[in-house]
């Protein structure tokens, strides 16, 4: 046989061979060496249990290795940083948050990233914030917590996750709202804010309810009031800030996944339906609410709709109250 046909009739059969494999099997486009899922906050949070949850879940879909990485400091900014500085394949995925990606870039007048810099992949989880009293504040409504707070100037202080996050911010506007005077307290996580609160070293403030259900549900805390438009299926007796008259404070935070926007959409596609998958699984469900968390179904161009519709919102909170964060 003529060694040039030969060589062409080889061609052709590798050409043929490549066509006929899926996609997956052409490319291997991910995972193809472990991911790693960078958090932005310390080990022990509601971020942290999320993302420990999802890469248990990718780890058994995928057969692929999926390690958590906490990256903590400038108000989730750190994170955002590592993981542009990191191979734009599909390996390193930032665990961001409502606050981190829809109020930092308001509040962090330095801010070393920029939206358009990650591509917005998955909404993760979704869930309302719990107003919380440490059991020594007599009140068990609103008012009332409001008349022991004009009672207890010295008492009056609330904390919050983090500065420059809803859990600031609520609290703030609730402070005018009701011509309140109390102090702001900030903290570097909602582990550590929710551990002052059940131990009275603060004694209110607005938290992420991962944390301080099942610390309301054993009576070391107090809910006065949920964020949610809706009262939740798992504090019901709890009413929201709507029923009380402040429909406008209400919310609901959000943790999703973001790639660097370099990602080749191959890869983004692959994890976004990988995410899609994980968030359909009955028993991964089960398991985020039973942390009091919801499980969206949202993904995609949605999902940049909700970032949108965020950013607008916080953007206008923070001129209106003059927060400018330190990086």
């Amino acid at each position: 046989m003529n060694p040039i046909s030969s060589r062409l009739g080889l061609a052709v059969l590798s050409i043929g061979l490549l066509i006929a494999l899926p996609v997956s099997a052409q490319t291997a486009v991910w995972p193809n060496k472990p991911v790693t899922l960078v958090v932005g906050t310390p080990a022990g949070g509601a971020i942290d249990a999320y993302a420990r949850t999802l890469a248990d879940q990718l780890t058994k879909q995928t057969g692929g290795t999926f390690l958590v990485e906490n990256r903590a400091g400038a108000g989730g900014n750190l994170s955002a940083e590592h993981v542009l500085k990191s191979p734009a394949d599909g390996h390193s995925i930032w665990v961001t948050t409502h606050a981190m990606f829809t109020i930092n870039p308001s509040a962090y007048p330095q801010l070393r990233w920029k939206q358009t810099d990650f591509k917005p992949i998955a909404k993760g989880i979704e869930s309302p914030l719990l107003l919380v009293v440490h059991p020594s504040v007599p009140a068990r409504t609103l008012p009332e917590l409001a008349s022991w707070l004009v009672a207890n100037p010295s008492k009056a202080a609330y904390a919050s996750f983090s500065p420059g996050t809803p859990s600031h911010f609520l609290g703030f506007q609730l402070n005018e709202r009701l011509k309140l005077n109390m102090v702001h307290v900030p903290y570097k996580g909602s582990a550590p804010q929710l551990n002052d609160l059940i131990g009275g070293q603060v004694l209110l403030g607005f938290t992420q309810m991962q944390g301080a259900m099942q610390q309301v549900q054993a009576g070391k805390l107090h809910a006065i009031a949920i964020t949610s438009l809706e009262r939740s299926r798992f504090l019901p007796q709890v009413p929201t800030l709507a029923e009380l008259g402040h429909r406008d404070l209400s919310l609901q935070v959000w943790f999703g996944l973001v790639a660097p926007v370099a990602t080749p959409p191959k890869v983004i596609e692959v994890i976004t339906a990988a995410v899609v998958k994980a968030q359909g699984d009955t028993t991964y469900r089960t398991k985020l609410e039973a942390q009091g968390f919801e499980v969206p179904r949202e993904s995609g161009s949605a999902f940049e709709t909700t970032i949108l519709n965020d950013t607008a919102r916080w953007a206008r909170v923070v001129q209106a109250t003059g927060f400018k964060a330190n990086d």
